[in-house]
């Protein structure tokens, strides 16, 4: 039995189910809040935007958010409950749009970029070595050839965790010894790639943040020596956060973007914490499309983000109502 039919075999964990914690206190706070009232008025939101920052959501995107339904509701403070939920889950998916992005539809790549270049950024334990994981199958699932690259020299785990998934998922790995210059592991591993004619590579890096000024001059080395091989290199840069650290995903969200240009951000964790409202804080705040969210521990279980399907699973759809 080939190791994706063994990893077939996993349930994949569903978005309800994933953010159940989440959506669990965010609909108990919301019920909590509006609990009698037969109208939206100031009373109301205040309430909901105490919901929506205990919920991690952020106090920046917070206010933007109740400013946009004082609006919507000034005309008529009359707006029953129901559509109040309505509302905000519009407002909300608004703001997630507003990074210009579509919902991927599947892990679909470019056609026109070959190898596609991921570099994947994040600090020590927030699951940067499992997306790549998950991500190397999700990409050979569909079809396509993977190559892994360990950049990540100054950590031995973070190798030895990356060989794992690399023998997991059946792709190769390039490697080099403990303390190598991480540049010329993803040179050489871009140099493989090509070589082999990979559709994809995913480069690991070190996760360190004692030091902005180190972490951004090694992360743009890394990015000049990759372009001597493929010269628009890379296409991605993938920050991974943990989403149930809340607002300290903020901080190092800030600090990465400073150090680097992220283009694309997993949020993992989302499965063991109420938390997730941090996902649309981030967005929001950074204007950087969340790409994928983790929502378990299986292979499975890292799933494209859907900006719809999200919202309604924390506040409930069209035909849920409080």
């Amino acid at each position: 039995m080939s190791i994706l039919n063994f990893f077939n075999k996993e349930k994949k964990v569903t978005l309800d189910k994933g953010l159940s914690k989440t959506k669990e206190s965010v609909f108990s706070k919301l019920t909590r809040a509006i609990a009698g009232k037969s109208r939206v008025d100031d009373d109301v939101l205040d309430d909901l935007e105490e919901v929506l920052i205990t919920s991690d959501v952020g106090v920046e995107t917070t206010l933007k958010i109740i400013s946009r339904i004082e609006k919507r509701v000034s005309k008529d403070k009359y707006v029953n409950m129901q559509e109040l939920t309505a509302i905000l889950r519009e407002e909300i998916a608004g703001l997630l749009a507003e990074n210009n992005t579509e919902d991927a539809g599947s892990f679909a790549l470019p056609e026109d970029k070959k190898p596609y270049v991921i570099m994947v950024v994040g600090v020590n334990g927030v699951g940067k070595t499992t997306t790549i994981g998950k991500l190397a199958y999700q990409f050979k699932k569909a079809g396509r050839k993977v190559y892994l690259g360990a950049a990540d020299t100054f950590r031995a785990a973070a190798v030895e965790q990356l060989v794992i998934w690399s023998e997991k998922v059946e792709v190769p790995i390039v490697k080099q010894k403990m303390g190598a210059d991480p540049a010329s592991v993803a040179f050489d591993t871009l140099t493989s790639a090509k070589a082999n004619e990979a559709d994809v590579v995913i480069i690991d890096t070190a996760g360190r943040l004692h030091n902005k000024i180190n972490l951004m001059n090694e992360l743009t080395k890394i990015k000049n020596v990759m372009k001597k091989v493929v010269p628009d290199a890379p296409h991605e840069v993938l920050l991974v956060l943990d989403g149930s650290t809340g607002q300290n995903a903020f901080e190092q969200a800030k600090q990465f973007t400073a150090a680097t240009e992220v283009n694309a951000l997993a949020v993992t964790k989302l499965d063991g914490t109420a938390k997730g409202g941090v996902v649309i804080g981030i967005s929001d705040h950074f204007h950087i499309p969340v790409r994928y969210i983790g929502l378990g521990e299986g292979v499975e279980d890292l799933q494209l983000f859907n900006k719809k399907e999200f919202v309604n699973s924390l506040f409930g759809n069209e035909k849920e109502a409080l």
